[in-house]
């Protein structure tokens, strides 16, 4: 995806069923400009569209995923109508993508770019990656879901901790309460990300995403509310499920484990 201009702010790269995104403002930390962050609802977008994507890996170029909104540009109004941003939540159009989005933290997330990291399904980090909600230490407060999402994360008195203070989270610490599903080498992260994608993509096709949306919109509802939705996903498909594929698939698992096991 490139702009009209000499910078192409966002990348991205085909392969396998997998898009790679690349957050590409290195010179400005990927920070959330206008123009970012109408590209990211964009991409997402496109790649909903196109049915040879079924997976996305999500990081940003440089030393940063992305260091949150634009201040400069938001403190000149550029970016904003009537005081709020005016354009589309990059956030929400991550979520609209139905396959597994690998959010691949390559450095610092901070308060935007918090929020776009917890917008991803699994969180794979560089030692590199740190995190901050430094919302209230800018004086103003999250409206793409962090507030909500980090403490049914990681709890809501660590998330207290974090947000009513400010302070950073390395990626260590970030993956001993539970946030981030892996910590590894800089060199190692795309490589990671990459087969856990393939690992994803190994699943019966359609069954992915119906899996995928099953747990988001259980999440969403109250523990009773989602063992009734889970009822009605599992009706509406294992109906239709063959016992002869089952029994096929069940072999493939098998010999699947024994290559994990060794």
């Amino acid at each position: 995806m490139t702009n009209s201009g000499a910078e192409t702010v966002i990348l991205v790269e085909k392969s396998g069923g997998v898009a790679l995104v690349t957050l590409n403002r290195p010179q400005a930390m990927n920070a959330l400009s206008r123009e970012l962050r109408a590209a990211i609802a964009e991409t997402f977008e496109a790649l909903e569209a196109d049915p040879e994507v079924r997976a996305v890996i999500l990081t940003g170029a440089g030393k940063a995923f992305t260091a949150g909104l634009d201040l400069k540009e938001l403190g000149s109004g550029a970016s904003t109508v009537n005081g709020t941003v005016s354009d589309k939540d990059p956030v929400t159009s991550i979520g609209h993508f139905s396959g597994p989005v690998i959010g691949a933290i390559n450095g610092v997330a901070i308060t935007g770019g918090f929020e776009l990291a917890l917008a991803c399904d699994v969180l794979i980090c560089s030692t590199n990656a740190r995190f901050a909600d430094t919302h209230a230490r800018v004086g103003i407060l999250p409206g793409w879901g962090l507030s909500q999402k980090l403490s049914r994360a990681i709890g809501i008195y660590r998330a207290k901790e974090l947000s009513l203070t400010g302070n950073f989270l390395s990626a260590e610490q970030a993956y001993a309460w539970g946030m981030v599903n892996r910590v590894v080498a800089p060199e190692e992260l795309i490589p990671a990300a990459r087969k856990l994608a393939d690992d994803m993509l190994s699943l019966v096709p359609d069954c992915l995403p119906a899996y995928k949306k099953l747990i988001d919109e259980g999440f969403a509802q109250t523990f009773g509310e989602s063992l009734k939705t889970e009822r009605r996903f599992s009706s509406e498909r294992n109906g239709n499920v063959e016992a002869g594929a089952i029994e096929a698939r069940r072999e493939a698992i098998r010999q699947r484990g024994q290559q994990q096991k060794n």
